[in-house]
């Protein structure tokens, strides 16, 4: 195996609470964990039928119920094209107003869940949005590629959506891709059409499984293995697989009774490493994590690494080291928002910038966006990362999911 991926899905009890565990392994290192609670569903990428509650006008934003009590937010600035099933009669969103929204984040952190008017439908190949109506690219995808796909995709153009090609596409080909298309805009039209005979709280759209999520984000060419030991599971991904006949890897059902899948692996294990304050590193250093309510600071130390020569060499060897291993721990943590990280200070400009440039190259591997914004006047590096789920460590502590 060129890149040894393999997608472990299993259930497993963490704090007295049952999950689905879906795990993305490279060479038995653990890259990747979601958690699925199995006592309630996740709401995240579902689309309802909501109701407008509250408008707050100074802080521009109203709350839309999706279900009896469950209020959500949603930031008026993002408002364009609405689809509204029941309208007021006003020109702006007012309470009382029904209109077609979608989970964008879950509930976190005591704050109630994020929900958009922009709809968008997501295949392995493209993304469909509403509100939009541009043809637009991936940014991890190269010139050449873009300009390739742009003269040879035939996708109509269309007033009332956009597509976003993602990834995958670079080596798909073009028939494939057309087809998803015609899919995803015959998913869209179907619900626009349907969705004004519905009632406040309907749910016009559930999201498919985070398993099934992994695998659609994952590029083709790096997914080697996909294993685990629930029938059902088994059976859903069997059928998925069927859509992408070129999807080359190997489907297993794990049925040893005397050693588990996730012993086999060391699930347990690794997700408890995960939640360490301290990860030390290979050179003698360490990191020390810390979520606040409002931000993620990482702190780099030399520890145990002494050097008594060419000290800022060794300063920048840890700090290289410490950057593969900070965007391992974002990604393997789901980390989010505002994160600032504290290197082991360095005197030239040079090693500064190759710090950025490997960050920045690490960070493209992350299938949720993440940008690193630069360097600061006390050599503080400032990341970002889209909020979209709960952190693991906030997500296995959560007392009533």
């Amino acid at each position: 195996m060129e890149h040894g991926f393999t997608l472990l899905i299993t259930k497993l009890i963490l704090n007295n609470k049952n999950y689905l565990a879906t795990a993305l392994y490279q060479e038995k290192r653990l890259l990747e964990i979601s958690l699925e609670y199995q006592d309630s569903q996740s709401i995240l990428g579902n689309i309802y039928v909501g109701r407008v509650r509250d408008v707050v006008k100074n802080l521009n934003a109203a709350f839309i119920e999706i279900a009896p009590g469950v209020r959500c937010y949603f930031d008026l600035e993002d408002l364009k094209n609405p689809l509204y099933v029941k309208k007021v009669n006003s020109p702006h969103m007012v309470q009382g107003d029904e209109v077609v929204v979608q989970v964008i984040r879950e509930k976190s952190k005591g704050k109630p869940p994020r929900v958009g008017t922009k709809l968008n439908f997501s295949g392995k190949y493209l993304v469909l949005t509403s509100e939009n109506e541009s043809l637009s690219f991936s940014r991890k995808l190269d010139a050449e590629t873009k300009k390739r796909l742009k003269k040879t995709l035939k996708l109509e153009e269309k007033s009332e959506f956009g597509i976003i090609v993602r990834t995958n596409a670079a080596h798909a080909a073009v028939e494939e891709i057309e087809r998803e298309y015609e899919r995803l805009k015959q998913e869209y039209l179907n619900l626009k059409k349907t969705a004004c005979y519905r009632t406040a709280f309907s749910c016009l759209k559930r999201e498919m499984p985070d398993y099934l999520h992994v695998l659609q984000d994952m590029r083709e060419e790096q997914m080697d293995v996909i294993i685990t030991d629930e029938r059902e599971i088994y059976e859903q991904v069997q059928m998925y697989l069927q859509q992408f006949p070129r999807q080359e890897c190997t489907l297993k059902y794990y049925e040893d009774a005397i050693l588990p899948l996730r012993k086999l692996y060391s699930l347990e294990m690794g997700i408890e490493k995960a939640l360490h304050e301290r990860v030390w590193l290979k050179s003698g250093g360490y990191l020390v994590i810390q979520p606040t309510e409002a931000l993620t600071v990482i702190d780099v130390n030399s520890g145990k690494s002494i050097a008594k020569k060419k000290v800022q060499e060794h300063y920048l060897k840890i700090n290289l080291e410490a950057a593969e291993e900070i965007l391992h721990q974002i990604r393997l943590r789901n980390l989010s928002g505002i994160i600032i990280v504290d290197f082991i200070n360095m005197e030239s400009q040079e090693n500064n910038e190759l710090l950025l440039k490997t960050l920045r190259a690490y960070a493209r591997t992350d299938r949720i966006p993440i940008q690193i914004l630069g360097m600061t006047k006390l050599n503080l590096v400032e990341i970002t990362r889209k909020k979209v789920k709960k952190p693991l460590l906030e997500l296995i502590n959560e007392k009533n999911p």
